[in-house]
C-alpha cells in the first residue's frame, strides 16, 4: 500500500533528503516517467527546488498521455491535448544518486492533477492500484524485469561481434561491463546476473525481485544507468524490440511469483510442477488475457518483428516447464526462486502498464477459478495445437478492444489513451518495410 504524506511532511522529508544529497555532491534531481508509447521522459530541478517539487510537483503537459514513438501525438478528445497541466510528483522513497552521472540524483514520479489528486492516466498509479487489489485478496507478488540491450559504437554498428554468450564479448567490453555492475551496485541494486546475450552486441542484466511497482521503477533506473555508463565509454544503447532485421530482439521478460502468508505459491503445491491451486488460476488468467495484454507489453509495430517463432520470444499462447519458446515459462527451484516468466513482452513497453495489466488478469483468473490449460512440453512451433499470439500490432489492438477486463482495470481515460496511441502508431508505420520500421525506432527506446 502506498503511503501518502501530507504536503508539509513531504516538504520536510524532501529537505532532509536534499541535505543528504548535498553532502554527496548532488546538484540536481531528475524525475522520470514512461509514456504510453514506452518512451522514458524526464524533467529535472536544482536540488534547492526538491522541497517545492515534492509539495507542488513539476509541470507536465497532458498531451504526453498520447505521445507516439516519433514525438508526434495521437488526436485527443475535443482537440484538448495542449490544454491544461499535470504535476510530476517525485517518489522520495526511491530517490537515489546516479553513480554514472556525478552531481545528479533520480526518482520516479507520479502524475497528479493540479490539486494533488491522482491523474487517471498515470501508469504508475494504475500499477499501484493493481498491487493494492492483490493485497486486498490476501496475496502479495514478487517481480523482476530483465533488461536486454544492444551496445553499439559511434557508427551505430554492434560494439562487439563475438559469439552469443561468448567470452570474446566479455573480454572486449570487460571495463564497460565492470562499470555497469559497479554503478548498479552503488545505487543499491542487487545484481543477479550480467552476461552477453544472443544477438550481436547484446547483453542482459537481471536484479533481485521486489514488489511489482518497485520492479518497474528499478527497470527505469537500470536502463538509465546502462545508457549513462555507455555514453561515458563512447557507446550507444538500443532497447528497441529488434536491432537487426531477422535477429533475436530485446525482450523485457517479466518474472513473477504469487505469495500468501510468506509462502511462494509457485513452489511446493499439489499441482503440476509444484504449483498451488491459486497460482494455477492466477497464471491461467494471464494466459487467457495474453493476446490483449500484448497491446501493453508488445506495444510497437517493431515488437512483432521480434515476436516470431524460434527466436526465444514466446510467440505462442502456452506454458511449459523451462520452455523458452512458450509465452509463459515456468521456472522451478527452491521456494525463494520458483517463478513464472512471461517472455512475450519487450523493451518498448511501459513497465507499469505491463505489471498492472498482468496482475489484473491474474486476479480475474483467481476470481473465475480458471483452470490452467495442458502444458506444452516441447517447442510449440512443432505442435499443431499451439495458438499463435497476435503477429502484428493491429491484431493485438483488436484483442485489446475486446477486453472488458483491461478496460475496467485501466479506467476509461487510460484505456482510451493507450488505444489511441496504438492505433496512431499502427497507422504511422502502415506500408513501411521492416527495414524502414527498424531504422525509425532503433534509437528511440
Amino acid at each position: 500500500m502506498v503511503i501518502t504524506y501530507p504536503r508539509s511532511e513531504r516538504t520536510a522529508r524532501a529537505r532532509s533528503a536534499a541535505d543528504r544529497l548535498a553532502a554527496d555532491g548532488i546538484d540536481a534531481v531528475v524525475f522520470g516517467w514512461v509514456d504510453n508509447a514506452g518512451i522514458t521522459r524526464v524533467k529535472s530541478v536544482p536540488l534547492a527546488r526538491l522541497g517545492h517539487a515534492a509539495e507542488y510537483g513539476v509541470g507536465a503537459v497532458p498531451c504526453f498521455d498520447r505521445s507516439l514513438v516519433d514525438d508526434s501525438f495521437a488526436a485527443a478528445p475535443s482537440g484538448a491535448g495542449p490544454v491544461g497541466d499535470l504535476r510530476l510528483v517525485p517518489d522520495l522513497d526511491r530517490l537515489v544518486p546516479l553513480a554514472a552521472q556525478p552531481g545528479w540524483a533520480w526518482a520516479p514520479a507520479d502524475l497528479r492533477a493540479q490539486d494533488g489528486a491522482p491523474h487517471p492516466g498515470c501508469q504508475r498509479g494504475f500499477a499501484r492500484r493493481a498491487v493494492e487489489a492483490v493485497e486486498e485478496r490476501g496475496f502479495s507478488v514478487k517481480a523482476g524485469i530483465e533488461v536486454e540491450w544492444v551496445v553499439a559504437d559511434a557508427t551505430g554498428a554492434p560494439a562487439t561481434l563475438g559469439p552469443a554468450y561468448g567470452m570474446t564479448r566479455f573480454v572486449e567490453l570487460s571495463d564497460y561491463l565492470r562499470e555497469v555492475l559497479r554503478a548498479l551496485t552503488d545505487q543499491g541494486l542487487t545484481v543477479l546476473q550480467l552476461h552477453p546475450e544472443y544477438a550481436e552486441g547484446q547483453f542482459e542484466v537481471s536484479v533481485a525481485t521486489e514488489g511489482p511497482v518497485e520492479a518497474a521503477d528499478t527497470t527505469m533506473l537500470v536502463r538509465h544507468t546502462v545508457r549513462a555508463v555507455s555514453a561515458r565509454h563512447g557507446l550507444r544503447v538500443s532497447y528497441a524490440p529488434l536491432f537487426t532485421e531477422g535477429s533475436v530482439g530485446n525482450g523485457s521478460h517479466l518474472h513473477l511469483s504469487l505469495w500468501r502468508q510468506g509462502r511462494n505459491l509457485v513452489h511446493g503445491g499439489p499441482g503440476r510442477h509444484g504449483l498451488h491451486p491459486d497460482a494455477e488460476q492466477f497464471l491461467a488468467g494471464v494466459l487467457a488475457e495474453l493476446p490483449a495484454l500484448l497491446a501493453l507489453g508488445a506495444p510497437a509495430v517493431a515488437s512483432y518483428l521480434r515476436l516470431v517463432p524460434s527466436h526465444f520470444a514466446g510467440a505462442f499462447r502456452c506454458w511449459g516447464l523451462e520452455n523458452r519458446e512458450a509465452a509463459l515459462r515456468l521456472i522451478t527451484g527452491s521456494a525463494g526462486q520458483a517463478n513464472a516468466e512471461f517472455k512475450c513482452f519487450d523493451a518498448a513497453a511501459n513497465p507499469y502498464l505491463v505489471v498492472g495489466g498482468v496482475l489484473a488478469a491474474g486476479l480475474a483468473g483467481l476470481d473465475a477459478g480458471l483452470p490452467l490449460p495442458p502444458e506444452t512440453p516441447s517447442d510449440p512451433a512443432s505442435v499443431g495445437s499451439a495458438e499463435r499470439l497476435p503477429a502484428s500490432l493491429p491484431e493485438a489492438i483488436a484483442a485489446y478492444e475486446k477486453s472488458a477486463l483491461l478496460r475496467q482495470a485501466l479506467g476509461a481515460g487510460l484505456y482510451e489513451a493507450v488505444l489511441a496511441v496504438r492505433q496512431a502508431e499502427a497507422e504511422l508505420f502502415a506500408g513501411r518495410t521492416d527495414a524502414d520500421v527498424l531504422e525509425a525506432v532503433r534509437w528511440r527506446y
